[in-house]
């Protein structure tokens, strides 16, 4: 497939129909003003071939066994995140409350109507020690004329109960 270009020929480009650049007659001269003649022969043995330098860190082990662990986890997708330490153990963190959650309410469906009551009751004992613990909790904090009146209170009534008993 060809793909359509403004032009029809580039005129220093070779032709996909000639393989060959056919570069127009007047152009030739202004060609040989712009570029140099090369001062080397191409067919020299004494000149120097470039070599390809060798690059220390891709032929260091570690850096092969990085490379290669990286391009394994890239493949499964499982590229390394560059986030903060702090930030991926929140989004741990919220992963599993979700998977929590999900497996919560997998269970509520899958309860028969004897364990939901079971646990509606269980619901409500919990929250009965609740209110026992905060009252506990406050009598323990109160002041301490507020106990001694109590205690008076409580033997009194002791001892008209022992009364109106004998």
């Amino acid at each position: 497939m060809e793909t359509m270009l403004p032009f029809r020929v580039f005129p220093l480009l070779p032709d996909k129909s000639t393989e060959r650049a056919e570069i127009p007659e007047d152009l030739i001269p202004s060609l040989r003003s712009i570029m140099a003649e090369p001062d080397y022969i191409d067919d020299c043995d004494e000149l120097i071939k470039p070599k390809k330098l060798i690059n220390p860190v891709k032929t260091s082990r570690n850096h092969q066994d990085l490379h290669r662990e990286l391009m394994m986890n890239q493949k499964r997708g499982l590229a390394p995140q560059n986030k903060p330490e702090l930030q991926k153990v929140m989004e741990k963190r919220k992963r599993d409350l979700v998977v929590k959650q999900q497996k919560e309410e997998e269970a509520l469906k899958k309860m028969s109507d004897l364990e939901l009551e079971l646990m509606k009751r269980q619901q409500k004992l919990e929250q009965l020690e609740l209110e026992q613990q905060k009252a506990n909790e406050e009598q323990e904090n109160a002041p301490e004329f507020v106990k001694m009146k109590g205690n008076l209170r409580r033997t009194k009534q002791e001892i008209e109960g022992h009364e109106q008993a004998t």
